[in-house]
């Protein structure tokens, strides 16, 4: 887990995740932008994950290809192989997650988020096997999620590993139905975060993400809020 994650300090530092990689600079959730994230000596990369026809879990953002690579059509449409006839704009091809982790090799965290449906098991396949057999810990690996049912499901089937609820907004009940669900964290957009949500959060043991932070004076907002991990698409700027 981040630093910190489980036992909290005056003097702990905001720890850095790269946003879909180095993504300011190379083509995110591109095996070249988490090279340059891990180069920069990120705490830990965010990433996305769609299953594809053929059932593989493969890192792209979009429930599309159109806009990152010179095809069309859903990620859920195509075959792995398929998949891997188009080419990304910066000329490699859709990285799959376990390309993704054997490129991470344990250095850093990695954060999944399950972006599309029928996610949760064939991620906890995943790490379950890198944990069991490649030397991995379960504390390498976040998983989160805007879908709490499917963040649910994989928590049902991997306790082992920290969940973290994605939201848009403040909820009525602040950060209750986070530990109701059993995260350990929750990640919200900076245009929503204030003090009162923090120390909510703070109070029942959960961390504070907040994304995309790319600028100083967010940066340093946020560490005046106390939040503990920023999501960053320039991870060297801080």
């Amino acid at each position: 887990m981040l630093r910190g994650i489980d036992e909290r300090g005056k003097d702990l530092k905001m720890q850095i995740i790269a946003h879909r990689g180095a993504s300011g600079y190379e083509l995110e959730n591109s095996l070249s932008s988490f090279k340059k994230a891990i180069e920069m000596g990120v705490d830990g990369i965010e990433l996305d994950v769609y299953r594809c026809k053929t059932g593989e879990l493969v890192v792209i953002h979009d429930e599309k290809i159109n806009r990152v690579t010179n095809g069309t059509g859903y990620v859920q449409d195509f075959t792995l192989d398929e998949l891997k006839s188009f080419d990304l704009k910066n000329g490699e091809k859709i990285p799959t997650l376990n390309e993704v982790l054997d490129l991470v090799n344990k250095k850093i965290i990695v954060d999944i988020e399950l972006k599309g449906e029928n996610t949760g098991e064939p991620v906890e396949q995943a790490i379950k096997d890198y944990a069991q057999n490649k030397g991995w810990s379960y504390y390498n690996f976040l998983v989160t999620s805007f879908n709490h049912i499917e963040l649910r499901h994989f928590h049902e089937l991997c306790d082992e590993v920290k969940i973290g609820v994605l939201i848009s907004g403040i909820p009525i009940g602040y950060t209750q139905f986070a530990k109701d669900l059993g995260a350990k964290f929750v990640v919200l957009s900076k245009s929503f975060i204030n003090k009162k949500f923090v120390d909510n959060a703070h109070a029942k043991n959960l961390q504070v993400f907040v994304y995309t932070i790319n600028d100083v004076d967010d940066f340093e907002k946020m560490k005046n809020l106390g939040v503990d991990v920023i999501i960053t698409n320039y991870p060297d700027r801080f």
